[in-house]
């Protein structure tokens, strides 16, 4: 998926700065994609000049000029066109894998200690992720922000992130349990161990 299909999805919620654009993308949108606020303006620029959105200055007092960015019809008619094709399968690179995929010749304290960091990364994450959702549900059960709300989509990928996050925490459990049980096992036969 390119980066300008997560972009105009943004803007579905409508006109928006680079710089909203970004806290959006920190905010909710890291939920399944991840763009640094350089990869952001470059991309707005190419897709300015493609017609797919378009911009209009905005002066401040006291503040340099900001632009907006918001959908134009060949936007509306990019992100349609890219709702309607196949999603390709997703591939999953992730150093954390390789380091464990090493773990058996390799420092299995430090991996354990990076595991530990994922879990809490992904603890993080889900606190942000569940602050985010009580925003969106706006004091609504879910089921009513589900079946009234004029957009469906931000809440359903943020349960997309939610789950993700969930599945980091049971995996990395998981994870760390089995190297403790291998090291107690190891060093009680006396090999060491990870």
């Amino acid at each position: 998926m390119a980066l300008r299909n997560a972009l105009l999805a943004t803007l579905l919620d409508g006109e928006a700065s680079g710089y909203d654009l970004a806290k959006t993308f920190d905010a909710s949108v890291a939920n399944f994609w991840m763009a640094t606020p350089q990869q952001l303006y470059r991309e707005l620029d190419r897709m300015a000049s493609e017609g797919l959105i378009e911009a209009r200055v905005v002066r401040q007092e006291r503040r340099p000029d900001k632009r907006l960015f918001a959908l134009t019809e060949a936007g509306r008619r990019a992100l349609y066109d890219f709702t309607a094709a196949p999603p390709r399968p997703t591939a999953i690179r992730d150093e954390l894998l390789v380091k464990l995929q090493a773990v058996d010749q390799g420092d299995g304290t430090a991996v354990r200690a990076a595991v530990e960091e994922r879990i809490e990364w992904a603890r993080a994450k889900l606190a942000r992720y569940e602050r985010l959702r009580l925003r969106l549900l706006d004091g609504r059960t879910e089921d009513e922000h589900l079946t009234r709300s004029e957009r469906v989509g931000p809440y359903l990928t943020l349960l997309g992130g939610i789950e993700f996050e969930k599945a980091a925490v049971r995996w990395g459990e998981q994870v760390l349990a089995i190297l403790q049980r291998r090291a107690k096992a190891d060093s009680s036969d006396g090999r060491g161990g990870t």
